[in-house]
């Protein structure tokens, strides 16, 4: 009650604190990140171990286990870890505590991999440690080629240009490039020659660690001048390194190229990406767990045009797979449902109360509650995604109540015959503890939200948060800014609704005698069923039964699949086969997807062949691939039309395994949605 004489009182306080509220919410909201889902802040470090050419039998049992049990050791805080073995790769996942200290913890692992380098094979690599988040996921792809350009220029221009401006992006992690072959100066050995010569590998390389060293030369200080001194201890030109000495052989010397050839080449390629067809290379573009998806695809396509002015004109930069359309598309559907559930509500409103004042101000504590709980959850870290706005609009409907009661309240206090100040006084009077309690009830519904754990949580809270702050808000404006616009709007206006000339009163009589014999049919329906309450208790309990016999029939799922027209095809041939072999297979394959979809829905094909080259890339990877012989097709469909993604993947799941027997099929999650939810998995199962 003192709040509302305080309102009264001071009228333009609560009007000014209105105004300041809808000018500080769209400041609030720019700076607020915008993505589909909450962030998942479930802690993960990740650390990757690198052995080239050592197989997972020998890294099992060498790397990933001794390590696993130093984790355990040395790290606190852990949930469970997980790790993968592949052919020259190791990566370990650290799943921490909700509670844990994400920094404390890459400490404990760092200090752990430092302790553990030593005892580990001779030669290995010191591990790369990141965190890892479910929000980590590719928003945008990109594709490079050129005409003219070899696959080995495609990768170094990618590698050592693109990449190294686009990460500046705040919020964007790019891994290394996909695809491509990187340049290395390769020693390609003579088997006959070496036998012939008396050699062995082994002699070539040592050889070669011995007499290609990197020394310092230091200065040297002559007259009034200091020289950097530069040994030869390090051959510059590929000659030089196939004039190395290697040994002594009946007094002839024997040179490396008397045994191997030395060529500007490439390391074996074990991953191939094309697109439509065409080699290429693929520069991936994921964002942190904490950034916006919007801003840091924004941020790239700004600052692409920038990065091709340095590039040769002939390399093109092809955007695919943008995650931003299919975000920014979730958000304006929310948006656009919310505002259409709020313009009913006023237009009902409107409709039942029969006064344009009193839907004016209605309509205007609605989109102060929500603009309230939108800055609340700004201060509080939260993102707008489609989980905190989906709050919202589920709120807009209940925010109508505190509102409504007290101005109905109000004007019935006025009919009454009372003084307008004096009317309000008593009608919010009246109110104050059943709206109290009725929104209280309302809040207290999403309180066991509070208590979920693991993904749902950081899911559903947001959106729990959103509407309790709306109700909280709802109800203080009830309290305040209500009855001021009551004051002043309805002031004059007491006893005046629609006037019975006007197209709106003919329509507000119309309505009223039509819900009026609405109530008599229910009047008289309902006092059949009293009358029979037998019967009617029997039948509606026949129902309900009945009724649960649905269950059986519908499934069960963590979240909605979305139709994002995108799927991502996994295919696996046998254990062993060359990634050549694997690539006429995916030819294949290609030929059955084009000959399924009809040309005008289907956008284009991604390839991504193999095993990547950088395990920064297998860290961040969800495809599943374990070797050459599998790989990954991306399909994009026409976003304005096309026939449900769900009927092509049935299809395909039915063809595929009949055109190429003992080759394993299966879908991946293709959209930023079910990425998400699966926190890496490479399948939904």
């Amino acid at each position: 009650m003192w709040i509302v004489r305080l309102a009264l009182k001071r009228p333009y306080t609560f009007i000014v604190l209105a105004i300041l509220i809808f000018i500080a919410a769209p400041v609030v909201i720019l700076r607020t990140p915008t993505d589909i889902f909450p962030t998942i802040d479930i802690p993960v470090v990740s650390v990757a171990w690198q052995y080239t050419g050592l197989s997972p039998e020998e890294l099992e049992g060498r790397v990933t286990t001794p390590y696993e049990k130093a984790l355990t050791t040395l790290v606190d805080n852990i949930q469970h870890i997980e790790s993968t073995t592949l052919n020259g790769q190791v990566i370990v996942k650290v799943y921490l505590q909700p509670s844990a200290s994400l920094d404390t913890a890459n400490a404990q692992v760092s200090a752990a991999s430092e302790f553990m380098l030593k005892q580990l094979p001779p030669g290995i690599l010191p591990p790369e440690i990141i965190d890892f988040s479910a929000s980590t996921v590719p928003i945008l792809q990109l594709g490079l080629s050129g005409k003219g350009l070899s696959e080995q220029q495609l990768n170094d221009y990618g590698v050592n240009f693109i990449r190294p401006q686009l990460v500046t992006i705040s919020g964007a992690v790019l891994p290394n490039a996909y695809g491509g072959k990187q340049r290395s100066i390769m020693i390609y050995l003579d088997p006959k020659a070496l036998q012939a010569k008396g050699l062995s590998p082994s002699d070539v390389l040592n050889a070669m660690a011995q007499q290609n060293v990197v020394e310092p030369g230091g200065t040297a200080k002559i007259g009034s001048a200091e020289y950097d001194v530069r040994l030869n201890s390090s051959p510059s030109t590929i000659q030089g390194l196939s004039d190395i000495p290697i040994k002594q052989i009946n007094g002839a010397m024997v040179y490396v190229r008397d045994v191997a050839t030395v060529a500007d080449g490439f390391i074996p390629q074990t991953n191939i990406v094309r697109q439509d067809g065409h080699r290429g290379v693929l520069l991936s573009v994921l964002k942190s767990g904490s950034a916006s998806t919007l801003s840091v695809v924004k941020g790239v396509l700004g600052l692409l045009p920038r990065v091709e002015a340095s590039l040769p004109p002939s390399l093109k930069i092809t955007p695919i797979g943008n995650q931003a359309l299919f975000v920014r598309a979730s958000i304006s559907g929310v948006v656009r449902e919310a505002i259409i559930a709020a313009t009913l509500t006023g237009l009902m409103i409107l409709l039942f109360l029969g006064s344009w004042r009193s839907t004016v101000i209605i309509a205007v504590s609605i989109p102060l509650s929500i603009l309230t709980s939108i800055i609340i959850l700004g201060l509080i870290g939260q993102t707008i995604n489609i989980m905190t706005l989906g709050g919202l609009a589920l709120a807009v409907g209940i925010l109508v109540d505190d509102a409504t009661v007290a101005i109905e309240n109000i004007e019935r206090n006025i009919a009454m015959g009372k003084e307008m100040k004096q009317a309000i006084l008593d009608g919010s009077q009246q109110i104050a503890l059943p709206a109290f309690v009725s929104t209280l009830c309302i809040c207290i519904v999403f309180v066991p939200m509070f208590f979920l754990t693991g993904v749902a949580k950081f899911l559903f809270v947001p959106l729990a948060e959103a509407v309790v702050f709306a109700m909280l808000a709802s109800y203080l404006l009830s309290r305040t800014l209500v009855p001021t616009m009551v004051l002043y709007i309805m002031r004059g206006h007491e006893h005046k609704a629609a006037e019975p000339k006007t197209i709106l009163g003919r329509f507000q009589r119309g309505f009223e005698r039509g819900f009026e014999r609405f109530r008599t049919n229910y009047r008289d329906m309902l006092g059949s069923a009293l009358e029979h309450r037998k019967v009617f208790a029997a039948a509606f309990l026949a129902f309900c039964v009945i009724s649960f016999g649905l269950i059986f029939f519908l499934g069960e799922d963590f979240f909605p699949s979305v139709d994002a027209g995108v799927f991502r095809l996994h295919v696996r041939g046998r254990a062993g086969t060359r990634i050549e072999e694997t690539a006429r297979l995916c030819d294949e394959v290609e030929n059955v997807l084009r000959k399924e979809i009809p040309k005008d829905e289907l956008v284009t094909i991604l390839d991504n062949i193999g095993l990547p080259f950088s395990s920064i890339n297998t860290t961040y990877s969800t495809s599943g691939t374990i070797g050459t012989s599998d790989a990954e097709i991306l399909v994009s469909l026409n976003e304005k039309h096309h026939r449900p993604t769900d009927e092509y993947v049935k299809k395909l799941r039915e063809d595929l395994p009949l055109y190429f027997p003992g080759v394993e099929f299966f879908f991946q999650p293709a959209d930023i949605v079910s990425q998400i939810l699966n926190f890496g998995l490479p399948s939904p199962i």
